[in-house]
């Protein structure tokens, strides 16, 4: 058992160095783009009701799938939340995780997360969250409004969606983990930055992030 652990661990860390990470320009456009074409599409999006009250929104494009007999996933997005003023800008956050089955291929997903009360906030700005252990998180449902009144929404502290190739799906993300993406804080904002600080309002967005504060803005 500590052996698969180690080579999921490794699979990982195989996906980590040979994805080539882009300027956090283009990472925060993708971030928009994502949110407004996944929240924008109607019947098969995210219900717009949703999106209206929750606390905070969690943004990573193209994550990472890699398999060959042991999985793992790896992406890098970013973090949300509702402030008196309006959107924080965004904190850097970013998703691990792996899985031991019978996998062949690979894929690049997107992944929404919207977290529902301030203790899905809590738990999600800690130090290394757990999707399943720290929080209940469920798979998003899909489509209009009417939708959206469902058992998970009511027991659920974030919900989570995910698109590949096109397709709308509600999202399990069990086992893995999110944590702050300290270095991306780093290039947009010149220090380590704590996402709780970030995500309370206290630093202004930068300027390449305007197209995600404005899809935020929007929806």
């Amino acid at each position: 058992m500590k052996r698969i652990l180690e080579i999921s661990l490794m699979a990982l860390g195989v996906i980590a160095a040979t994805t080539v990470l882009r300027a956090d320009a283009d990472r925060l456009k993708d971030a928009a783009l994502v949110l407004t074409e996944m929240a924008g599409a109607a019947d098969n999006g995210i219900p717009q009701n949703l999106l209206g009250k929750v606390e905070c929104v969690v943004i990573i494009p193209g994550v990472k799938k890699a398999a060959l007999g042991v999985g793992g996933q790896y992406g890098r997005g970013y973090i949300s939340c509702r402030t008196a003023s309006g959107w924080s800008a965004p904190g850097g956050i970013r998703i691990e995780g792996g899985s031991v089955g019978f996998q062949i291929g690979g894929s690049d997903t997107d992944v929404i997360l919207l977290v529902l009360n301030e203790r899905g906030v809590d738990r999600l700005l800690s130090s290394k969250f757990t999707v399943g252990a720290d929080a209940a998180v469920a798979a998003g449902p899909i489509g209009r409004q009417a939708s959206a009144q469902t058992d998970a929404t009511m027991t659920a502290e974030i919900l989570a969606w995910s698109r590949s190739r096109g397709v709308f799906a509600g999202l399990s993300l069990q086992g893995s983990t999110l944590r702050a993406d300290t270095s991306e804080n780093k290039d947009l904002y010149g220090a380590e930055i704590a996402n709780r600080d970030i995500v309370k309002g206290q630093h202004a967005a930068p300027a390449a992030a305007a197209e995600l504060m404005a899809a935020l803005a929007k929806y």
